[in-house]
């Protein structure tokens, strides 16, 4: 590496991170979650706003790979404490409701995603046309598990029955869109490859080797809050072992990272997990992850869009507020919860926040939908993630009191005495996702 390119590099990481922590704060401060400030500061910078000369020179293409790399570390941090933090307990006592609710906020705009890409597909597909349409359900269906767990502690609905559902919910449904994303990228992305069918082979591999292995380690801290010597440099070795191997077998890095957290042992003292969690934040997520949206807003190119262009958009919005919504509504009201506390609900489970942009990347890097789509995707994502807060404040002023008394969740589903489902840094998902993230 040159001194010229090494100098250009850490002007541009410089500049990403200011911009990332300015308009992330910027973003907080009118209520709304930082990557909605990330992702404009982004699109500030890109061609949308500047011209081509311009924007080249704020990041030069010769600097971008390594920016691209280092948000890739935070990316994969990321997926790691997501995998890390599922928590299973959330569904304790409210089983039915929760699947009941993820089912229809995952079912319905899955399918209206689908049918909506048959039309699409022909002008916005860069090569395979199933995966294209395939690609659109899966996209359509997501819910940001971490911002709406943020949205709930902020407002005090977490330890209320409707927060406790929405939780339960979004953790199911993620992470059934998390597989029908491997299932879509496997199928389109690895044709002709023998490595994917290695895939069973690799999942064996982390239950039984690997999740033993870490258990022995885990075992070793004596103090809670004492994280043995040989631990986190373990995990990080593993993290990127295991992204490597998803990334070879033609799965996305994101998908090793996701399924190495999840194997992750949870059992040990409280403390060493908080711990683990903060360590992994502070390498990672708080300083990489808001360079990840940085990058992903500067290929956003609204500069280009034609009558036609806009209209899809508008289609794209329309399609995915609506489909969330009504579903999210319907599954809650078929599980018995009231009027008054399923309205807030489908607000809250149309947000899509960091979820629906690190899966649109996805789809451009695995060439599953072109630059324009991109760009319409990242603008449908910022546009849900920022109306969920005014409207959840509409909806709110006839449930205030009911969400949490009144409408109580149904016998069926109504939690035991349990734990909260945010309670501490091993509950939270937005603990994992860097508390902030959205």
């Amino acid at each position: 590496m040159t001194g010229h390119l090494l100098t250009d590099f850490f002007i541009a990481l410089a500049i990403a991170l200011a911009a990332a922590q300015t308009g992330g704060a910027l973003a907080r401060r009118v209520g709304q979650p930082p990557v909605v400030g990330e992702i404009f500061a982004g699109i500030l910078a890109s061609p949308t706003v500047l011209t081509a000369s311009v924007s080249q020179h704020i990041i030069p293409g010769t600097v971008r790979p390594l920016l691209e790399g280092l948000a890739n570390i935070g990316l994969a941090v990321f997926m790691f404490t997501v995998g890390y933090e599922i928590d299973f307990a959330l569904l304790r006592g409210r089983t039915r409701a929760a699947l009941t609710l993820a089912t229809g906020s995952v079912v319905v705009p899955l399918t209206a995603g689908t049918l909506l890409a048959l039309p699409l597909a022909g002008r916005y597909a860069p090569g395979d046309r199933t995966g294209f349409v395939l690609f659109l359900g899966v996209a359509m269906s997501v819910t940001a598990f971490p911002v709406l767990a943020r949205i709930l502690t902020d407002r005090g609905l977490n330890r209320k029955p409707l927060g406790g559902i929405a939780l339960a919910a979004a953790a199911v449904g993620d992470l059934a869109a998390w597989i029908a994303l491997a299932a879509v990228v496997a199928f389109c992305g690895a044709s002709g490859q023998w490595h994917v069918m290695l895939l069973p082979v690799y999942a064996l591999l982390l239950v039984v080797v690997v999740r033993p292995l870490f258990r022995r380690l885990t075992q070793g801290a004596g103090r809670g809050d004492v994280m043995p010597a040989a631990l986190f440099p373990a995990l990080v070795v593993g993290l990127m072992l295991s992204c490597a191997a998803t990334e070879w077998m033609g799965v996305h890095f994101i998908f090793g990272a996701f399924a190495f957290g999840a194997v992750m042992p949870k059992a040990g003292p409280e403390g060493l997990r908080a711990r683990l969690i903060e360590q992994m934040e502070n390498t990672g997520s708080h300083f990489l992850l808001p360079l990840y949206f940085i990058v992903a807003g500067t290929k956003v190119d609204l500069s280009g869009f034609g009558a036609g262009t806009l209209g899809t958009l508008l289609a794209v919005i329309v399609v995915a507020v609506a489909s969330k919504a009504v579903g999210a509504y319907a599954g809650a009201r078929v599980s018995g919860t009231g009027h008054r506390v399923a309205l807030p609900i489908a607000v809250l489970m149309n947000t899509r926040g960091l979820t629906e942009i690190v899966i649109v990347t996805v789809g451009l890097q695995m060439h599953l939908i072109d630059e324009r789509f991109y760009s319409i995707m990242i603008v449908m994502a910022v546009v849900t993630t920022a109306m969920t807060g005014p409207l959840l404040n509409l909806v709110r002023e006839g449930t205030r009191e009911d969400a949490g008394a009144e409408e109580p969740v149904p016998a069926a589903a109504a939690p035991k005495p349990a734990p909260e489902p945010v309670t501490s840094p091993s509950s939270a998902p937005e603990a994992a996702a860097g508390t902030e993230r959205g």
